[in-house]
């Protein structure tokens, strides 16, 4: 039926109002559902996305058990070889050096001629001595004579009381005179005696101060002419300073047993050099000062040491260790291993599940390249020795075994 017959306006090919309304609310709510799923997908929360990488397993460290060892505490001290003998040869008697008869820097022995002083004026006065003594001497003679004269005739009344005391008094005077002579022999031949110069002792001398040919002044006192030095070397002194702190420590262990005291008993101790390994020289303890310094707050000890080598030299600085305690078992820790916070030393221990704890120690001295703790650690804790700058207080790590190992070199 044409549309101008049915009197209508629509259009049959067109569909209807409210089915067309529908469709196109259908395709906004698709769209929209599109969106929302694309910005769930783009905030991360779609299921089928590929998952973010975890967080970083905690840092390695590597661990140990502190070293159970049975030692002998040491506390080591600087000190300075000394001769046991220091001599100073000065001139008994004034006049010209002629003579020197050692090598500078040589080592001599007892009684070794050194130095010769021109002899020549003390022999005339030997001479000179001996010469009185002769004559006064005869003088004796006269006097013996003339008192036993004088005494037979005081026995008859022959000569008088006087004249018998004269000649006793000058018999008297005499004799003394003689003695006078025989002790001005001995002091020439003293003073003879004393232009030659030998060694008082063995050791090593040292350079000659004066030349041959200078004039040395010599005598008991005054200022005399120093010739040269020699200095014992064996054996030789060790002298150090023991502070007051360790001097109470070793007077507490004698007190209780554990140490031995060196007034009383042989304490021996150990030493090396400054370019020395381990501690190769032993002596032992021969003195202890009888106060404290009160200036710098130290006793001073000296140790005897046998040099038979001569290589131990007078001036020598060097360490000695002395025990500082009787032998017993101790925990030792490498110091790379403690830490210093504030006025307390920490090592850091690490627990069964991997968690950093901090344990405050009491170190003490050193042996074999590790540090004694005295107390804070047993033997059964794990402590971090290597990587404690990854590990935190509070904080996991992965522990790694390690193992400490004693250096005996290094002591």
């Amino acid at each position: 039926m044409d549309r101008r017959e049915t009197g209508s306006d629509q259009d049959d090919t067109a569909p209807p109002r409210g089915r067309g309304y529908r469709w196109l609310l259908g395709v906004l709510l698709v769209a929209m559902l599109a969106a929302v799923g694309g910005y769930w997908r783009w905030a991360g929360n779609d299921s089928d996305a590929a998952p973010t990488p975890g967080a970083p397993p905690p840092p390695p460290v590597t661990v140990s058990h502190p070293l159970v060892q049975d030692i002998t505490e040491w506390n080591d001290y600087t000190g300075q070889f000394s001769a046991v003998e220091y001599v100073e040869l000065r001139a008994r008697v004034s006049g010209a050096l002629t003579e020197i008869h050692f090598q500078d820097g040589a080592f001599i022995h007892k009684g070794d001629l050194l130095f010769v002083i021109d002899p020549r004026p003390f022999q005339a006065d030997l001479a000179q001595a001996e010469a009185n003594l002769e004559r006064d001497r005869a003088q004796q003679v006269r006097t013996a004579l003339d008192l036993k004269r004088y005494e037979a005739l005081a026995r008859k009344d022959y000569a008088t009381q006087q004249q018998f005391e004269q000649a006793r008094a000058a018999d008297l005077g005499a004799a003394a005179t003689v003695k006078a002579d025989e002790a001005a022999i001995v002091q020439a031949r003293l003073n003879l005696e004393f232009t030659h110069i030998t060694a008082p002792t063995a050791g090593r001398i040292g350079a000659h101060q004066v030349s041959i040919g200078n004039l040395v002044t010599g005598g008991a006192t005054g200022t005399t002419t120093l010739l040269a030095t020699i200095v014992s070397l064996d054996p030789i002194y060790f002298t150090f300073d023991v502070s007051e702190a360790d001097q109470l420590a070793y007077k507490r262990g004698i007190a209780t047993g554990e140490l031995r005291s060196a007034r009383d008993a042989v304490v021996p101790v150990q030493a090396r050099l400054t370019d020395e390994h381990g501690w190769p020289h032993e002596g032992r303890i021969d003195f202890i000062d009888n106060q404290i310094n009160r200036g710098a707050g130290t006793l001073r000890l000296r140790a005897v040491f046998p040099n038979a080598d001569l290589f131990l030299t007078p001036g020598e600085f060097a360490r000695v260790r002395v025990a500082g305690s009787p032998p017993h078992r101790a925990l030792l820790v490498p110091d790379s291993a403690i830490m210093t916070d504030q006025a307390r030393q920490e090592v850091m221990a690490v627990a069964a599940d991997g968690t950093v704890e901090v344990r405050v120690v009491v170190p003490g001295p050193t042996s074999s390249g590790l540090r004694v703790v005295r107390e804070g650690l047993s033997a059964d804790d794990t402590i971090i020795i290597t990587g404690l700058s990854r590990a935190r207080p509070g904080a996991k790590v992965t522990p790694q075994p390690g193992r400490i190992e004693p250096d005996p070199q290094a002591d």
